[in-house]
């Protein structure tokens, strides 16, 4: 492979429940900004299905964007590695309408090749009465936190470019049996 990394980028989230569309207004804001060659941004909204299989298309590395419930202020950021087991079971009961990115990361697993770096860039939602589900605005906490999630998705999209670049020349030297004369 030669040029940059190809990065996926997918927003994953429910527009018509509230926080739970964090994901899906990252990927919209960054679709309209600038963006290099090599990083692909989808909304995927919960199409799990269409995203297991994008996750095997031959990207380098994958950034989740979504609302991840951990019990911490509204608004909160996070970057979560998962741990990829790919001899793990693909979950019982799979629905390709829905999105749960451990399920849809082990239903990758069984179709293909997943990126070799996969990061969850989340955000803690505002609690939520099960009422409340015809609330189709991000509560203010999560509003708030768009502009930092979308320069820490730039940020990592900057450092898994560098990160996954520097195999990349290391292996094509090794290809050629060539010195490597990088330091």
């Amino acid at each position: 492979m030669t040029g940059a990394p190809r990065i996926l980028v997918a927003g994953i989230g429910n527009i018509f429940l509230g926080d739970d569309a964090f994901g899906v207004e990252v990927a919209r804001h960054l679709l309209a900004r600038p963006r290099p060659r090599n990083v692909r941004v989808v909304d995927f909204g919960i199409r799990g299905l269409d995203l297991a299989y994008a996750l095997t298309d031959g990207c380098d590395a994958a950034i989740l964007v979504d609302a991840v419930p951990r019990g911490e202020r509204p608004g909160t950021l996070y970057v979560i590695e998962p741990q990829l087991d790919p001899a793990a079971p693909t979950p019982v009961g799979f629905d390709g309408h829905s999105m749960n990115p451990v399920a849809v990361l082990a239903l990758a697993g069984t179709l293909g090749t997943l990126p070799r770096r996969v990061l969850v860039v989340g955000c803690e939602p505002s609690p939520q009465a099960p009422d409340e589900n015809t609330d189709f605005d991000l509560s203010e906490p999560v509003r708030t936190a768009l502009r930092p999630a979308l320069e820490m998705v730039e940020s990592l999209i900057d450092r898994l470019s560098d990160e996954l670049a520097t195999p990349l020349v290391q292996s094509a030297v090794q290809a050629t049996g060539a010195k490597e004369i990088l330091s």
